[in-house]
This record gives C-alpha cells, structure tokens and sequence, in this order.
C-alpha cells in the first residue's frame, strides 16, 4: 500500500438533524476535538423540518459555544429525507465547495483522527470517490459498516435465512468485515467522506429515495462510472444506529415502514431495470416460503431471522416495480436548493 501523505484538505462536514437536536449537539462537540486538532473542516447543520423545537435549541448551541463560528445553520421547509437533505446543503454551497465533503449522522460521535484518515485516504487515491469509516458500538465493538450490493441471489438467500445456502450460490456475504483498508460494494452514509469532483460527474444523491438505500444507489452510480469505493477501519465512530427512525437498532426488531420497501424497489429497478426488481422480489418469495418456513416448521430450533411484516411490505410494494421507481432523479449540482424532492412529485 502506498505511504499515506500527511497533507489534510479542506473538509465541508454536512450532519441531517431530525429531532435528535441533543445527538446533533455531542456530534459537533466531537468534531470540534477535530478542528481544534488541525483538521481544516467547516460545517453546515442541516435541520430536516424537525418541528419539535431543534432549530432553536441547535442555534442556541451554536452561539453559546462558539461552534456557530464554523457552522452554519440551515433550517429546511419541509422533511425531505436524508439524500435530498445533504443535496439541499451541497447546492446551499455551490459556488465554494471545498474538494471533500464528510457526511455524518447527529447520532455518530467520531474518535480522535477518524475524519483525517478519511481525508488522508482520499488525497492518496485519486481514483476513489467515497471512504466510510469503522461504525463502533458504546463499548467499542465493530459494527457493520462496509457491505456487497444488494441482488438477486442476495435475496433469495435473505428469504431463506440460511446462510449455508449463500455458501452453495457462492453468493457474497451481505456484511463485509475487514481489518486492513480495502475496496468494497458501498460503505454505511453514517460515516462517509465524498470527493467533491466525483458528486459534480456523476450527480448528487437521487431524491426519489426517501430513507434507505440512497447511498447504496449512489456508491453503485461512482462505481458504474470508474471510481472506487473504499472502507478505512481505522477511522472510528461510534453511532447509534437508527436513533431518529427507530428502525433497524441492534437487537431490536420493529416492523419497517412502507418507506424502506419502497426504497429497496426502487434501487433494484434503478440499478437493474424493473425486470431485474421484480426478479428480486420473487427471489425472496421463493425463498421465504420454500426454505425458509419449511425449515421452521421442521425444527423447533429454527427461527427466522426476517424483519416482522416483511411479507406484507414487499406485497405492499408491489411485486413489480411501477415506473416511477425506475425514473432516475439523481441531483445535478446547479445551486438551486430547495426544490421538492422527486419521491413526493412522483407520490
């Protein structure tokens, strides 16, 4: 691997609050331990229509403590989601964007040189376009934070949960663990530096995706477009998964929302054709009720492991994908913020 150089560059950090304006708070207070360590970094705190007091509270915090010196405040109109959020702070700052920009959730606290690895990893490789870090529970243990794209064998092997029948597809494993840095599929937007040159060639996040899967769609859009994408274990944060939706905390298992299947639909359909999404589907049908149920009917030991009402929400969705879920609306960066996200023109 090539010595990494000690030159950090300019960093736009970009943080989505909505209603956890106190995480938002410790969020900032950590990385002003960066800024305050020598990171050139400046911030823009975007508020997603929170409507519970946070503005108030965060510009409060920001006058108080001096962050407001570096960080600017940016209240939206309405709650778009998280992808057309950062689009809204990135087209804010158009007219000066710096090289890099790091997104992070309020509920992620980054560790002492977490944001200069990723820095440092992008002015060493100039042919990756995004670098996420290693996710850390409270007690410092990995989380999952690097992962393979979503497909069709993926998919049957999801509805089966059997992991032994990943093994005879030779299908790649969902989760990517790794102890050196390395390239993968795409990497969690709870932690992820973006070069600024990649985002104006291959378009911002697309805001037909309300939560979920944007990031997946968008690291699969660089990769499609010659550039890599890397994980940095050595950049520690540690997060709280799912702290302003309540879906998909650890050992916690809520039915998700419409949102979520309608955002896997529409990856599938983007990054395949609607052909390739409804395959998808079937692909988990086929497996749910062919291996999955028939092995837990036949062993008492056997649970499925399935978010609850999954049946029910892909059925929800739709079995094959309508064509708006196919229709591309990735973000050209024109300095125009504010406009209404896709998902809802297209509602």
């Amino acid at each position: 691997m090539p010595r990494i150089n000690e030159v950090v560059t300019e960093i736009l950090v970009i943080i989505v609050n909505y209603r956890t304006p106190s995480l938002a708070e410790a969020c900032l207070e950590a990385i002003a331990r960066e800024r305050a360590a020598g990171v050139n970094l400046k911030a823009i705190l975007v508020d997603g229509c929170s409507g519970d007091g946070s503005v108030a509270q965060l510009g409060s915090f920001l006058d108080r403590t001096g962050i407001g010196s570096w960080t600017e405040l940016l209240p939206l109109d309405l709650n778009g989601g998280f992808g057309w959020a950062n689009n809204q702070a990135i087209q804010y700052r158009t007219g000066c964007l710096p090289p890099y920009i790091y997104l992070v959730n309020p509920d992620a606290q980054v560790e002492p040189g977490a944001i200069s690895v990723l820095a440092k990893t992008l002015d060493s490789y100039r042919d990756v376009a995004a670098v996420g870090s290693q996710l850390v529970d409270a007690d410092g243990s990995p989380t999952a934070s690097a992962f393979s794209f979503p497909s069709i064998a993926g998919e049957f092997v999801r509805g089966t949960q059997t992991s032994a029948i990943a093994r005879i597809l030779g299908s790649n494993p969902v989760v990517i663990e790794r102890a050196e840095a390395s390239e993968v599929d795409w990497v969690t937007g709870a932690s992820v530096m973006l070069r600024t040159e990649a985002l104006l060639s291959t378009g911002l996040f697309d805001d037909g995706f309300f939560l979920y899967f944007e990031e997946v769609e968008l690291m699969h859009r660089l990769r499609r477009q010659g550039y890599k994408i890397w994980f940095e274990p050595r950049s520690r944060v540690q997060h709280i998964g799912g702290a302003a939706t309540g879906v998909d905390q650890p050992n916690i298992r809520r039915v998700r929302p419409s949102y979520w299947f309608q955002s896997r639909q529409r990856f599938f359909a983007l990054t395949g054709g609607r052909t390739y999404g409804f395959m998808a589907n079937l692909a988990w049908l086929l497996g749910h009720f062919f291996v999955g149920i028939p092995r837990r009917l036949l062993s008492s030991s056997f649970r499925l492991r399935s978010q609850p009402g999954e049946l029910r929400g892909l059925l929800n969705t739709g079995l094959w994908p309508r064509r708006a879920a196919a229709t591309p609306a990735a973000a050209v960066v024109s300095g125009e913020p504010n406009q209404k996200p896709f998902w809802i023109e297209q509602a």
